[in-house]
């Protein structure tokens, strides 16, 4: 564990590859790179995603990413503490959702998340998650409604299908779209891309280092402790783990031929795929932030990545489309 202070870094030298995004109306140009996703693991802690942050920050990574949800709440809080002072040079992003489905109840939910942020309004707000089979549209309304407020500047879907982005389009307009996504994991690459580019999306991926599994740290035998919550996740389930891990075992090797890091490659890789916009990378303490973000300062060949698509492709074959990555249906 480190002992939560910002470790150096210099201001990244990006790859002439990686251009700067914009994500929404938002006239801020960010590198495609949010930092978020595991600022609420168990096991994390205050000066770790402190320190995490400001290495982030130090490097040139001006997208935050967290959830109204996250920790109860706490990783709202620690974002908003960390924003004092350079608000205006950063690009905030949360999301949260509501059983209740009516306007009043997502205005209630981005409240409560200005108040956590200590802002006056969110850069890019997403509702969270769909609910099967209900009427997204009144939760909709009460995004729009806090966007005509200034509270939001811009509105976010994330894990929705086609038909769910389509029938809250008929509200209003959907300016990102948060999805699961990585080199395991292609089944958005059939309609839901697509559907984004074709509209004006942008996609930001999460996900991207398949709940760590795109590290390489894991063996043929993955190890999970009993009520590890990766034992839901879809490409540890017994029947498809033994196929996930050959083509890990391959892109290894290819990852030790390049001398960089699996995850590096992994990064990079969906940040190359047409119609993906932006990634999102989560980081515990500021090793894994520097990890992350010099993901973008790495010379990749194109062949790389065309040997990484074919060894997905043969992978990605073996995991059934089964929603989401999760088994998560809400």
């Amino acid at each position: 564990m480190s002992d939560g202070a910002p470790q150096q870094i210099a201001v990244l030298t990006v790859d002439p590859s990686i251009l700067p995004v914009t994500l929404g109306p938002s006239a801020k140009h960010v590198l495609p790179m949010a930092l978020g996703g595991s600022w609420y693991d168990k096991g994390a802690n205050d000066a770790d995603l402190i320190a995490a942050m400001e290495t982030a920050y130090e490097a040139g990574i001006r997208h935050f990413d967290t959830g109204a949800r996250y920790s109860g709440g706490h990783s709202e809080e620690l974002l908003g503490n960390f924003a004092r002072g350079r608000r205006e040079t950063m690009f905030l992003a949360s999301k949260s959702d509501t059983p209740e489905l009516t306007a009043a109840a997502m205005l209630t939910e981005i409240e409560g998340s200005l108040k956590r942020l200590r802002v006056e309004a969110i850069d890019l707000y997403y509702i969270h998650w769909p609910r099967s089979g209900r009427d997204m549209r009144p939760t909709m309304e009460g995004m729009e409604l806090a966007r005509r407020q200034g509270k939001i500047a811009a509105v976010g879907v994330s894990n929705f299908s086609v038909p769910q982005m389509q029938q809250i389009a008929e509200i209003g307009r959907i300016d990102a779209h948060q999805l699961g996504y990585n080199l395991l994991w292609r089944h958005p690459e059939t309609n839901i891309i697509p559907y984004c580019a074709a509209n004006g999306i942008a996609v930001v991926a999460y996900s991207t280092l398949a709940h760590g599994i795109l590290t390489g740290k894991f063996g043929r035998d993955p190890g999970l402790r009993p009520g590890d919550q990766r034992h839901t996740i879809l490409p540890f389930r017994a029947d498809i783990w033994p196929y996930v891990y050959a083509g890990v075992e391959e892109l290894k090797q290819l990852a030790s031929k390049l001398d960089l890091p699996l995850a590096t490659l992994a990064l990079r890789w969906a940040l190359a795929r047409p119609g993906v916009s932006s990634v999102v990378a989560g980081a515990k303490n500021c090793e894994q932030a520097v990890a992350n973000v010099a993901a973008l300062a790495a010379a990749i060949p194109s062949s790389a990545f065309e040997r990484m698509t074919a060894i997905s492709d043969r992978v990605a074959g073996h995991v059934p489309d089964v929603g989401n990555l999760f088994n998560h249906y809400p």
